[in-house]
C-alpha cells in the first residue's frame, strides 16, 4: 500500500478526533480511556487483535484515538484461518479499510491441514497462539481484544451448559493472563452491543455524503451544502437534484444530452455516485468485447492482467500468455478490435501489467 503524506495522515486523524465530538461516541471512548489507563503505561506497547467485525472496528478506531492521544506504540493483527475460500480476500479488505485510517495491520495466517471436527474450539487456540507468538515477536506486553458484555452473558451461558465450575465461569473478565508476560484487555466489557452500535462507529467505513439541493444550485452549491463541506469534506460530497434526476430518466438519450447541455452539468447524480464510490473504495474497470457481447469488469486498484484473467474466469488465470490491451479511448475511436490492431493501438501485456481503468482486454490462455 502507498504510504501516506504527512498532510494526509493528519486529515485522517482530525476527522477521526472529530468523531469523538458525538456524546455518545464519546461515551464509550472515556469508559474504554479509564480500562486502558489503569494497566497502560507509556513505556508499553500495545497489541490490538481485530477480526473485520463491527466490535473490533469499533476497537480499532478507539484504540487509535487513545495511541495518538498518549503517544503510544502498537500493532495491529488480523487472524486469516483460511477455513473459507473469501478469507484471504476478506482479510485483504478489512486491512484496506483499516489503512484509509492510517492504521497498519499484520494479517496472521493459520497454516497446515485443518480439523475435521471441534473446529471452533480448536481455531480458537490456534489464533491465540498466533497473537501470543507475534505479540512476544514485536515485545508487546498487552494485548486488546474487543469482547463486550454480550460476549460474556453468551460465554457465561455456553460454559454453564458444559458444566463448567466457578474458576471456568468467572474467567472471562476484563484482564486475563496468556503466558510469556502477554495480557489480554478487554476494554469493552462494561459496554453492550447495543450501545456500540448506537456509537456508529461502523460509520468509520468510507462514505459518501449526497446533497441534495434545488436546480439553480446544482453548479455551485448553497450556503447549505458550502457549511455541510466545511464540516466534512468535499472528496466524498456530491451535489445532485433529485427532481433533476426525475426529469433525466423520463428522457430519451437525445434529448438527456440535450437537457444536461442546457443547465451546464457533465455527469447526473447517479453517475457521480457511482463514480464517487469507485473512487473512495479504489476500484477500476475494465472491459471484454466480442462481436455479440462486451462486458465491464470490476477490480481493484493495482491489479494485475493475471488476476484480472481471474476475474473472468479461473481457467484464464490459470493458462495465462498474454493479455491483448487497447485502451477505451482508441477502442472507441477505431471501433472495435480490428482497427484497433491495424492501426497499431493494440499491444500485448504480460501477467504483470497494471491494468489501467478502462482497458479492453482479451485474454490469451492455454486450456
Amino acid at each position: 500500500m502507498k504510504k501516506k503524506s504527512l498532510a494526509a495522515k493528519k486529515t485522517i486523524h482530525r476527522s477521526l478526533f472529530n468523531y469523538l465530538k458525538y456524546s455518545r461516541v464519546n461515551k464509550v471512548f472515556n469508559g474504554y480511556r479509564n480500562h486502558l489507563d489503569k494497566f497502560i503505561n507509556k513505556k508499553n506497547k500495545i497489541g490490538v487483535a481485530i477480526s473485520g467485525g463491527p466490535d473490533s472496528l469499533a476497537l480499532a478506531y478507539l484504540t487509535k484515538c487513545y495511541l495518538l492521544i498518549n503517544k503510544l506504540d502498537s500493532k495491529f493483527f488480523l487472524v486469516d484461518h483460511g477455513l473459507r475460500k473469501e478469507s484471504s480476500k476478506e482479510a485483504k479488505s478489512v486491512k484496506l479499510l483499516l489503512g484509509k485510517f492510517d492504521i497498519g495491520c499484520e494479517i496472521l495466517k493459520w497454516k497446515g491441514k485443518k480439523p475435521n471436527s471441534n473446529i471452533q474450539s480448536i481455531a480458537r487456540n490456534e489464533r491465540y497462539n498466533l497473537l501470543k507468538k507475534s505479540c512476544k515477536k514485536n515485545n508487546i506486553c498487552h494485548l486488546l481484544i474487543g469482547h463486550h458484555i454480550d460476549d460474556l452473558y453468551e460465554n457465561f451461558f455456553i460454559r454453564l451448559s458444559r458444566g463448567s465450575g466457578l474458576r471456568g465461569l468467572s474467567s472471562f473478565g476484563e484482564l486475563i493472563g496468556v503466558g510469556n508476560n502477554i495480557t489480554i484487555l478487554r476494554p469493552l466489557m462494561k459496554f453492550e452491543k447495543k450501545e456500540l452500535n448506537q456509537t456508529g462507529l461502523l460509520s468509520i467505513k468510507p462514505k459518501i455524503f449526497i446533497c441534495n439541493v434545488d436546480e439553480q444550485s446544482i453548479k455551485n452549491g448553497n450556503k447549505y451544502t458550502k457549511a455541510f463541506i466545511d464540516k466534512n469534506s468535499k472528496n466524498n460530497t456530491i451535489i445532485a437534484s433529485a427532481d433533476i434526476e426525475n426529469q433525466i430518466n423520463q428522457l430519451d438519450k437525445e434529448e438527456k444530452f440535450n437537457y444536461m447541455k442546457m443547465i451546464n452539468i457533465k455527469e447526473t447524480g447517479l453517475d457521480a455516485m457511482i463514480s464517487k464510490g469507485y473512487e473512495i473504495l479504489e476500484l477500476n474497470t475494465f472491459f471484454t468485447s466480442e462481436s455479440k457481447e462486451s462486458r465491464a469488469w470490476t477490480i481493484p486498484k493495482n491489479c494485475t492482467a493475471l488476476k484480472a484473467a481471474g476475474v473472468v474466469h479461473s481457467d484464464f488465470e490459470k493458462g495465462f500468455i498474454r493479455s491483448e490491451t487497447v485502451s477505451f479511448k482508441h477502442f472507441v475511436d477505431n471501433k472495435g478490435w480490428t482497427n484497433s490492431k491495424a492501426s497499431g493501438k493494440m499491444r500485448l501485456e504480460g501477467k504483470d501489467y497494471i491494468v489501467k481503468d478502462g482497458d479492453v482486454l482479451n485474454f490469451r490462455f492455454n486450456t
